[in-house]
């Protein structure tokens, strides 16, 4: 038997995981992100990273990064954006990207060289452990919804063999975390407390910016997923086969957002902002780009655009279920 965190992982990350395979995301893959429905949310970003800027809260020379960046879409839209509100910052800033996986570092940087030729150059760290740097802004989207969990039911944790769950005796560190959330049933992330130590450890300051779906509440139950072509069935459904989706389907579960944030005020962080998509959208100037696109790109595109916006921030799609939150180091 193995612990469900190590089967997780296997899943996702694992020499025939299902990122190692350079999944589809958007309307032809399992799934679709923010980043896939409009490249706004990466100018949103932008947005707040350049108001920063103007107000002399962050560095004009420092480093901006991405984690999680699967093939570099979301780094590269905020590069684009910052162009056009100031050409100049594509001078002085630095941008980087952390990715342990080599063939995924190769897609991001031939992405960034045929967008932006030699003018932007990119750096790659396998893990913060490898980072030194004064002064930096820290992007994520979608990734603690990713770090491997153990299941929880009772005093039990959930062991896999055969592709099959089986409980038994829950660990100790698990245990911690369950009574510390009061949390009987569902799944409790491992790694938030190392990811978050090792950031700190990487910077002198910095902010870090990061979107993901769940609440602060533990819900006491299952949430974990998995995802086939837009189609989701939880992981105890008797239509999936757990066998055949291993390595080729998309795995995830809610994130407890009181886990993180307390993992990074443990390790030294501030959280700044804890905010639904929708309003930490807003607030970082959404509407505002698109009504630059109506004055400068005219109707037909601001509409298209607009429909676009609309799957980020209605409350009934992404606007409510995903969030936002914020910690300065």
């Amino acid at each position: 038997m193995k612990p469900f965190s190590l089967f997780f992982y296997e899943w996702l990350y694992g020499e025939r995981g299902y990122y190692a395979n350079f999944p589809e995301i958007g309307k032809s893959g399992d799934f679709f992100t923010a980043v896939s429905v409009t490249p706004l949310f990466g100018g949103a970003i932008a947005n707040h990273i350049y108001r920063r800027i103007k107000r002399g809260e962050l560095n004009p020379k420092a480093t901006i990064f991405e984690v999680g960046a699967h093939r570099g879409y979301l780094l590269a839209d905020i590069v684009q954006f910052l162009y056009t509100f100031e050409p100049d910052l594509i001078n002085s800033l630095s941008f980087a990207i952390v990715e342990p996986f080599e063939s995924l570092r190769a897609v991001q940087k031939e992405y960034f060289q045929s967008s932006f030729g030699d003018r932007v150059k990119l750096r790659h760290f396998k893990d913060f452990s490898e980072v030194e740097c004064e002064e930096g802004f820290v992007v994520a989207n979608e990734i603690f919804d990713a770090f491997p969990c153990e299941l929880i039911y009772k005093e039990q944790m959930g062991y896999v063999e055969d592709f099959k769950i089986i409980w038994g005796e829950m660990d100790e560190d698990i245990m911690r975390i369950a009574n510390r959330y009061g949390q009987t049933k569902g799944e409790v992330a491992r790694g938030y407390e190392r990811f978050a130590m090792k950031m700190a450890e990487a910077f002198g300051t910095c902010e870090f910016v990061t979107f993901d779906y769940g609440d602060l509440e533990v819900r006491n139950d299952f949430s974990i997923r998995v995802y086939t072509k837009h189609r989701v069935y939880p992981l105890f459904d008797e239509a999936l086969d757990i066998k055949q989706a291993f390595g080729r389907s998309d795995i995830t579960y809610d994130v407890n957002f009181s886990h993180l944030i307390d993992a990074f005020e443990d390790a030294g962080w501030q959280k700044s902002a804890y905010k639904t998509q929708m309003v930490a959208l807003v607030d970082f100037g959404i509407m505002e780009l698109l009504e630059k696109i109506m004055e400068v790109k005219g109707f037909e595109l601001y509409k298209r655009e607009l429909e676009k916006v609309k799957v980020l921030i209605n409350p009934s799609m992404m606007g409510e279920r995903f969030k936002m939150v914020s910690f300065i180091k």
